[in-house]
């Protein structure tokens, strides 16, 4: 794959024994600075923080973005079962451990937020602030999740469509950069300069549904046109360093935290209903595909009642799902002014 020193001058890349896991890091600024861990989401990598490593460093912040369970050059467990989110969370804990430090910021973006808010719900104790893009805190409820998204949202729904073994790992795989193409550009609202994304800018499917549901017999990128152009804030090379990321570990890894949305519910019966603690904070797009299900934006002003420690949330106008790719400035802006006030 491309030589991740050549992708980003001055980010410093290696990996580390995360508890037993072998965990590819891209790090920078002070070593003696506070640490930032930003986790990305589904499908990226350490790359969806490019704006953001540079920026925080610069900063005075010890940076360090890993690749998580199952990405690009981090270890791939072989079993579904590996991929919970205590094995997840349990991964942080242990970066930090490797990095000798007692306590870390969290930031997370899409699948990285709900393993920021559960680092923070499982272990305050490490955990000096939380940051959750995109995705909110939510507490654990009363049903298993997926028979609950079959019921309100069909078997087409992308994360039922997720569950089947290779189905979706073979789809994604076949074409990496169209996949990357389509699903980046498909989830994304409009672009700095004013573009808009394959979907119109609404971070809709193709159908202008904000819900992404397979149709059947079809696939996860039939709801994800290729693209006339890409969007402003992504390039022919972005597309091209993702594909490459995911050249030798594929989709399965990524796919199997999906594989454990009932697994992790039946986990985490201790936490029913518990509070995240740490200063917290939420940004996420207006037009979001996750801020637009069903219930969520009247969800978002109740979030506090769990999260007791919450800044005013942030929605940025225009944005898609990708939030630190596609408002870098705006994104960086509020995460500097959160760790400022720590």
């Amino acid at each position: 794959m491309t030589n991740p020193g050549q992708i980003l001058p001055g980010v410093s890349h290696g990996i580390v024994d995360a508890g037993g896991l072998a965990m590819h890091v891209a790090e920078a600024g002070p070593g003696d600075g506070p640490l930032v861990v930003l986790l990305h989401g589904f499908p990226e990598t350490w790359y969806s923080w490019r704006h953001q490593i540079t920026a925080l460093a610069a900063a005075g912040y010890h940076v360090v973005a890993p690749d998580q369970r199952g990405y690009g050059q981090t270890g791939r467990p072989g079993r579904v079962e590996d991929y919970t989110i205590l094995h997840l969370t349990g991964d942080v804990i242990a970066l930090l451990d490797a990095l000798g430090e007692r306590q870390a910021v969290v930031v997370g973006h899409d699948w990285g937020a709900p393993v920021a808010w559960h680092t923070a719900l499982f272990r305050p104790d490490r955990v000096r602030g939380v940051a959750g893009l995109s995705v909110p805190y939510r507490p654990r409820g009363s049903t298993a999740p997926i028979a609950a998204m079959r019921a309100g949202l069909g078997e087409g729904f992308y994360m039922v469509y997720f569950q089947q073994p290779g189905v979706a790992d073979a789809e994604l795989n076949r074409d990496r950069p169209a996949t990357f193409r389509r699903l980046l550009s498909a989830a994304g609202g409009r672009g700095a300069t004013g573009g808009r994304g394959a979907t119109g800018g609404r971070g809709a499917a193709a159908s202008g549904s904000p819900i992404p549901v397979v149709p059947p017999g079809g696939g996860f990128l039939d709801v994800c046109p290729e693209p006339e152009r890409l969007p402003a804030w992504l390039t022919e090379q972005d597309v091209e360093i993702y594909a490459a990321q995911f050249a030798e570990s594929g989709f399965t890894g990524p796919l199997n935290w999906y594989r454990n949305l009932d697994r992790n519910w039946e986990l985490t019966a201790a936490w029913h209903r518990a509070p995240v603690t740490p200063p917290a904070l939420y940004v996420a797009g207006e037009l979001d595909l996750v801020v637009n299900l069903p219930g969520t934006r009247e969800y978002l002003p109740a979030m506090v009642e769990h999260v007791p420690n919450l800044r005013p949330i942030q929605l940025l106008p225009g944005c898609g799902h990708w939030t630190q790719q596609e408002r870098p400035a705006e994104v960086n802006a509020a995460l500097l002014a959160f760790l400022a006030s720590l």
